[in-house]
């Protein structure tokens, strides 16, 4: 299983922020950002910091998908 964030970046175009945005709100840098845009593993605790700041639970911002690409 892979991690998606894609639920993340639309919730962001919804509120009309940008990551520049979202990493002010959620006190992270950009670096963790830009991780999370590669769909790379973050912390518990950067997922809890990005939920408190938009107001939303973790399966608001992200999926389990599936990696195996046979099928």
């Amino acid at each position: 299983m892979a991690v998606s964030y894609n639920k993340l970046w639309k919730l962001l175009i919804d509120k009309n922020m940008k990551k520049k945005d979202l990493s002010e709100a959620a006190g992270i840098s950009n670096s963790l950002i830009a991780k999370m845009g590669k769909n790379e593993n973050v912390t518990v605790e950067v997922l809890v910091k990005i939920c408190t700041a938009l107001n939303c639970s973790i399966d608001d911002i992200m999926e389990l998908v599936s990696d195996d690409k046979a099928i």
